[in-house]
């Protein structure tokens, strides 16, 4: 029994038979009945310590990187994709340092990783013959967070389609006025730039011209500084069709419509209330085409990548919309399906020497050399007729 044990030796190895024999949740109820009171992740953490340790060599490993401490140090993470376990962490992502742990285990026949060329380069030079998989988790989100950055280069045209395109000053509150001012300064700037690229001036001379940044000027100049306005969600809005029936029944005092609110709850104050009966009779002389607000970017990508039963009528209407007035990015949503349903298709498995099974590779088989491999994302702004880099290969 050691120092600081909570059991004997004799009660632990009660607990790990019970853990054996019956799993979490029902050995915990049945330790219960035997006055040996464990919870069911006691019962799983005991099983999981006293298994036995590796004897045979790796052969199927995934490389990815760690934080000890997120955005100042960063290590690497080894797993066993047989047994899903971690055999080791190195003190750094370096290049040498990978490729060196590789080297200490030839018996390594697969090596899953991201699509960044920096483990791609260490799996290489240590272990030239062993078969490189992309990492499935990292190309699903790199295929997400593409169609994300298409759907915000595409907000012009969504707000067209979906007849939100006029923003009338009057109708938004002090803060939203200020986000507007800021927007309008923004796409000013954004013009501006455009115009003088478009005239054949180098980057280095717009920005002795404009002031701005150069990081700025070619984010602008590459067409990868996209801005659109967007109010945000508001503490009323959940509370809208009981003002709107309020108003409707001729309650058109702010304060009287703050109380009645507060008694179903609202906790915000009463400022928020007023000065929406204050713009409300402005609203009436819109138009509804007006009025509408359009989605976020996040939330239109969500709504594109679902399927369509999994939808309400309302963002049904708004998907066929949005489909209908940008035809590439109903496109480009095509071809997120179409990589998504080769992601996750189950492959055959991969026979590897010296395994007792073989081992599945759920992922894309790269060669060995894949640092000149695009990126889904680049693939998918090259399908919107933008051109697009590949990512850096430096795991930093």
């Amino acid at each position: 029994m050691s120092e600081r044990a909570r059991r004997t030796d004799r009660m632990e190895g009660i607990v790990h038979h019970l853990g054996l024999a019956l799993g979490g949740r029902p050995g915990a109820v049945f330790a219960e009945r035997l006055m040996l009171p464990v919870s069911n992740d006691t019962l799983l953490r005991v099983v999981r310590r006293r298994a036995g340790c590796r004897t045979d060599p790796l052969t199927v490993v995934g490389v990815d990187d760690w934080a000890f401490r997120r955005n100042h140090r960063y290590g690497t993470m080894i797993c066993d994709l047989e047994r899903r376990r971690i055999v080791k962490l190195l003190p750094d992502r370096e290049i040498g340092t990978v490729a060196a742990w590789l080297a200490a285990h030839p018996g390594i026949r697969v090596v899953s990783h991201d699509r960044g060329g920096g483990y791609g380069e260490a799996a290489a030079r240590a272990l030239p013959d062993a078969i490189q998989v992309a990492d499935r988790w990292h190309s699903m989100e790199n295929a997400s967070s593409s169609f994300l950055e298409a759907v915000s280069k595409s907000m012009k045209p969504i707000r067209a389609a979906l007849g939100a395109t006029a923003v009338d000053p009057k109708l938004l509150t002090c803060a939203e006025r200020l986000q507007y001012e800021g927007y309008l300064r923004r796409e000013e700037t954004n013009a501006i730039v455009a115009e003088l690229a478009a005239n054949g001036t180098s980057i280095k001379e717009i920005v002795r011209r404009t002031g701005r940044s150069c990081r700025l000027v070619r984010l602008i100049v590459q067409g990868q500084r996209t801005d659109m306005f967007r109010t945000r969600q508001g503490s009323l809005d959940p509370h809208l069709p009981f003002l709107d029936a309020q108003w409707e029944a001729g309650c058109r005092n702010g304060a009287e419509l703050w109380r009645r609110l507060r008694a179903l709850g609202f906790a915000g104050s009463t400022r928020v209330v007023s000065e929406w009966a204050t713009r409300r009779p402005r609203s009436e002389r819109m138009t509804t085409a007006q009025v509408r607000k359009p989605p976020s970017a996040r939330t239109i990508a969500r709504m594109m990548t679902l399927k369509r039963d999994h939808l309400t009528k309302a963002e049904t209407l708004i998907v066929a919309a949005i489909e209908q007035g940008a035809p590439a990015l109903a496109e480009a949503q095509t071809l997120v399906d179409r990589f998504q349903s080769i992601v996750q298709r189950k492959p055959k498995p991969i026979s590897t020497p010296g395994s007792r099974t073989p081992a599945p590779v759920s992922s894309l088989p790269l060669p060995a050399a894949s640092p000149k491999i695009l990126p889904p994302s680049a693939l998918l702004l090259i399908s919107l007729g933008r051109t697009a880099r590949p990512r850096a290969t430096s795991i930093a």
